[in-house]
């Protein structure tokens, strides 16, 4: 089995996912337009995150922090791989079948640990109907996630990654036929969720048929290797549902405060762009190929992959974290300010980009981190590290809710995220030199942050400057348009300047795959 490609994967992960966010900006500019922050879209956006917030816990989560590695290192070793992630498929399969059953019974419990505020109005009821709706869209995501790792773990990053595109095209497009139909919007959106759960994962499983490896339903079946990934994915589920108590925390906060709950929401799709380009390439990458470095003996390999990784992650969303905390109201302003979303709403949503733009190089650094433990099938200091984060973050925002309201919420994830970074990087020192930073990394880092810095100095003067076009309906795309190309240049040049990065590495690298 060929050695997967790093650099190369990255690329391919992060420009599908580019993709993905920009329709998903797209998907959110219309949602904004038709139902702004009103009852309907605060109670879609609850129920479609129900079966979010249960698929990380399930998919991306614990089952493939798990699965990923174990399967990548019997890839490695040639030791019956497909059969192996069969039995996952079915097992997996047959456990969120009797999940989606119970859940849809208890969706108003489900909704009251979301969002306890919507109990006595008209949004309560909305969110338990969408949510029955839209709930079996876990069984559909889960399983493409465990065929996303099947392709991911042999070098195949193509159809994974362009998966969730197909998630923002039958939204859009659904809200396209809507308009023309006459159908009401919210209603529209909620039946949409499960269809486009399926057309996910024929598209992976398709690809992964391809790849050779032909995953069906059979008869459910305890093997001593489906035991194993239980008791590893464990401690791994327990830190998930720690990660969705964060969760749940501050949108529990965000529910008492009308329109809080889609203020947050939208302020998460912009720090998600970077994120989810960045930090999810990142993660997807480095996990099969450190897993399969761990089994080859492979030690100065795996610590150059984990540096190029972090070193990368980092001259990304440094800045885009700079560009979020010194321009959120131009950015909430052109990219979601019309229709049913107000200046108010604006002001609010620019307040949480920012509280987010500064937890971003964490969030990422975090996917860049997890790799290292997860390679090494340890999933219980992660799941004690999660713990750590939860204290932070219900401290944080349940503490300060009453003095400054709902950006209490954004402040408790932001401090949490950091406090995960300073944890795993301290529980890692134990790890050998595959874990540790090189010279060029430590020699690089100081200098995209003050790469970034000069950025967002010329970012603001060019904002000030553009201020007056960016409140021109018919000039603003264009005004933001150039307003971040000005930035993008800033950035570049500075760094090529100082010595943060170099383009004559990245063509070696691109070369070398």
């Amino acid at each position: 089995m060929k050695p997967i490609r790093l650099v190369s994967g990255f690329l391919t992960v992060g420009l599908w996912t580019l993709l993905s966010r920009v329709l998903g900006f797209a998907r959110d500019i219309m949602i904004a337009a038709y139902l702004g922050t009103g009852p309907v879209a605060e109670a879609f956006l609850i129920a479609f995150s129900l079966p979010n917030v249960f698929r990380r816990f399930f998919a991306e989560g614990a089952f493939n922090m798990a699965f990923v590695p174990m399967f990548s290192k019997k890839v490695e070793g040639d030791e019956d791989a497909a059969k192996f992630a069969n039995d996952a498929f079915t097992g997996l399969a047959s456990v969120l079948i009797v999940f989606t059953v119970i859940a849809m019974v208890a969706m108003p419990w489900l909704v009251l640990a979301m969002a306890s505020g919507f109990q006595g109005d008209e949004r309560f009821d909305l969110a338990v109907l969408y949510g029955r709706i839209a709930f079996p869209y876990i069984l559909f995501i889960s399983l493409a996630a465990l065929l996303s790792g099947v392709l991911n773990s042999i070098g195949r990053f193509t159809a994974a990654a362009a998966a969730p595109v197909f998630l923002n095209i039958f939204f859009v497009s659904a809200m396209i036929l809507a308009t023309i139909m006459g159908w009401p919007i919210g209603d529209t959106l909620a039946w949409t969720v499960p269809f486009a759960g399926i057309g996910q994962m024929a598209l992976v499983w398709v690809a992964a048929k391809k790849a050779g490896f032909t995953l069906t339903f059979s008869r459910p079946k305890m093997t001593p290797d489906l035991k194993r990934l239980a008791i590893i994915a464990a401690p791994a589920a327990l830190a998930g549902g720690v990660v969705q108590i964060n969760l749940l925390v501050g949108r529990q906060v965000a529910s008492f405060y009308d329109g809080a709950v889609a203020w947050l929401s939208y302020a998460d799709r912009l720090y998600q762009l970077p994120l989810g380009v960045v930090g999810i390439a990142i993660g997807v990458v480095l996990l099969p190929d450190l897993s399969r470095r761990l089994r080859a003996g492979d030690t100065e390999g795996g610590r150059d992959a984990f540096n190029r990784a972090c070193e990368m992650s980092l001259a990304l969303t440094i800045p885009a974290a700079v560009a979020l905390m010194v321009i959120p109201i131009p950015l909430v302003q052109v990219l979601y300010q019309r229709g049913a979303f107000g200046t108010d709403d604006t002001m609010a949503t620019a307040i949480a980009v920012a509280v987010y733009g500064l937890g971003l190089p964490g969030f990422v650094m975090q996917k860049a981190l997890q790799p290292l433990f997860f390679a090494r099938e340890d999933t219980r200091r992660p799941f004690y590290i999660a713990l750590v984060s939860l204290i932070v973050n219900a401290t944080v925002a349940i503490g300060l809710m009453p003095y400054i309201g709902f950006i209490a919420a954004a402040i408790g994830t932001t401090l949490s995220g950091w406090a995960t970074v300073v944890f795993l990087w301290v529980k890692s020192r134990n790890m050998g030199e595959a874990a540790t930073f090189d010279d060029r990394f430590k020699s690089r880092f100081g200098r995209i942050c003050l790469a970034s810095v000069m950025m967002g100095v010329v970012l603001w003067g060019a904002a000030v400057v553009l201020t007056p076009a960016l409140g021109l309906p018919l000039w603003r795309y264009l005004a933001l348009f150039v307003l971040i190309g000005i930035g993008m240049a800033a950035y570049f040049i500075s760094g090529q300047m100082i010595g943060a990065f170099k383009l004559s590495e990245f063509k070696r690298a691109m070369k070398r795959g």
